[in-house]
């Protein structure tokens, strides 16, 4: 079977509370692990998109409205829908590990690591379709 889920593609989740939003995969799991034996993914999406931003809006405004809101989580292969859009995060692959999830507060720090990466590419004006709503 071909791998449709590696590390960088971006993927639209169908189930639970992120449905609809855009993610990417960060370490795919073909054949699950002892905890979850079904197929999943590691996956880092944007909960909250960036507001529109204008030429009349000011410094500290633009900087508010260009905020993201991430979350990482494992889902399953059948409640992902893969798109033809990659992502190259270098940083994203290092940030998020399966440990992660293990704690809160290590949770927490990934999340604001995760954040901080987010923001700078959509600050860098890249994979501008990434951090736009779908519109359904």
């Amino acid at each position: 079977m071909v791998k449709v889920y590696k590390p960088g593609k971006v993927a639209i989740v169908l189930q639970g509370r992120h449905a609809g939003k855009k993610v990417v995969i960060i370490k795919q799991l073909d054949e699950g692990t002892k905890e979850r034996k079904y197929p999943h993914a590691i996956v880092a999406g944007i909960e909250r998109y960036p507001r529109k931003v204008t030429r009349r809006m000011g410094q500290k405004k633009l900087a508010t409205r260009s905020k993201v809101k991430p979350f990482i989580k494992v889902i399953n292969y059948s409640h992902l829908f893969p798109t033809r859009y990659a992502l190259e995060l270098e940083g994203l692959k290092g940030a998020v590990a399966a440990e992660s999830f293990k704690e809160p507060s290590q949770r927490e720090d990934t999340k604001k690591s995760v954040k901080k990466l987010l923001e700078d590419r959509y600050t860098s004006g890249k994979n501008k379709w990434f951090f736009q709503p779908l519109r359904f």
